[in-house]
């Protein structure tokens, strides 16, 4: 069916894979930027590192990169310092109910974080399920502590509930991660 503005309704029912997390990582970028401007922490989203092969150059107002490749894999979603400690983690979101899939996370970002956690830093997991509306943070040694202990694809929610910290939603920051850093003493 064809609407005014030219567009089929059918068309709209597809998942823009690009666009997964948005909702947790504005909620980060928005925490991370009252950090930033109340002096607690220096907090970045990194740039996924992509070299542009073609641009078009049609007009000055409408250039647009037309060809571009992933130069290498991207390690992690954020990085920063935060009390003189180095923080480096992973944000994502899950629709499931019960169980984070590991389908989610790639090997090589897993590898990342055990070596930052191997150095000193802090490394974590931000991990959303938007369907139970609830935010968890779980430190790398309690992750890897259930992979290298289970054969399972996914890591249930109760054993997230049991060795991760629910972080409460609140006004600013919105997901006040370094709360439950503090609360631990890392």
């Amino acid at each position: 069916m064809n609407y005014p503005n030219k567009k089929n309704k059918a068309a709209n029912n597809y998942i823009e894979y690009g666009k997964r997390g948005m909702s947790l990582e504005s909620d980060i970028n928005s925490s991370n930027k009252y950090y930033l401007e109340n002096d607690i922490a220096i907090i970045y989203k990194k740039p996924t590192p992509v070299r542009v092969v073609k641009v078009d150059y049609n007009k000055r107002i409408n250039t647009k990169i037309v060809e571009a490749y992933y130069e290498v894999p991207s390690t992690t979603d954020y990085n920063g310092i935060y009390k003189g400690k180095y923080i480096d983690f992973e944000a994502k979101e899950t629709k499931s109910k019960t169980s984070f899939s590991l389908n989610n996370i790639h090997k090589h970002q897993i590898e990342h974080l055990v070596k930052i956690e191997k150095h000193g830093g802090i490394s974590f997991l931000i991990i959303r399920f938007v369907t139970l509306e609830k935010t968890f943070l779980i430190f790398t040694k309690d992750f890897m502590s259930y992979i290298n202990n289970n054969d399972r694809k996914s890591i249930p929610l109760s054993y997230i509930e049991e060795k991760g910290y629910l972080i409460k939603e609140k006004y600013n920051p919105i997901i006040d991660y370094l709360k439950v850093i503090d609360s631990i003493g890392e």
